[in-house]
């Protein structure tokens, strides 16, 4: 599918999410990041648990922790489209802030129906699937509209 598909999908999909106006408990919202947020010269291997993270800094991991730790949330590194659904369909789930590529989002917005899920895209300053990034008042504020 073009990218630019995608990106109206997502688009979409948001527009629905809030429109629907899902509030939830925070340890009802679940925030699933990309793996290519973890810096490539990492070399701590967080396939286990995000508990091994060092929380260094130096990549995204350690805000999304801060996150989880400031608002009560579920938190999950998810190394593929696969793993990310499977997460998402848990019973305890109830809203969904999904950070990751445009195409990764549209195909789990469809495995995660019906859940709210808002979606927030990475940028790929070093191509994709390697050292991504994200704006993390974004995500943020996608948390807190969750929650208000």
């Amino acid at each position: 599918m073009p990218a630019v598909v995608d990106k109206a999908l997502v688009a979409l999909n948001n527009l629905s999410v809030r429109l629907r106006r899902t509030r939830c408990r925070p340890d009802q919202v679940l925030v699933l990041f990309a793996a290519c947020l973890q810096r490539s010269e990492c070399d701590r291997r967080l396939d286990g648990g995000l508990s091994n993270c060092a929380r260094c800094g130096k990549c995204f991991v350690s805000q999304f922790l801060d996150l989880a730790d400031r608002y009560g949330l579920q938190v999950f590194r998810a190394t593929g489209g696969r793993d990310a659904a499977a997460r998402g369909r848990d019973p305890n789930v109830k809203a969904i802030v999904a950070v990751a590529c445009e195409k990764e989002l549209r195909a789990g917005v469809f495995a995660c129906l019906p859940k709210a899920m808002l979606a927030r895209t990475i940028a790929r300053p070093c191509g994709p699937c390697k050292d991504t990034t994200v704006e993390m008042d974004e995500v943020e504020a996608a948390v807190r509209w969750f929650l208000r």
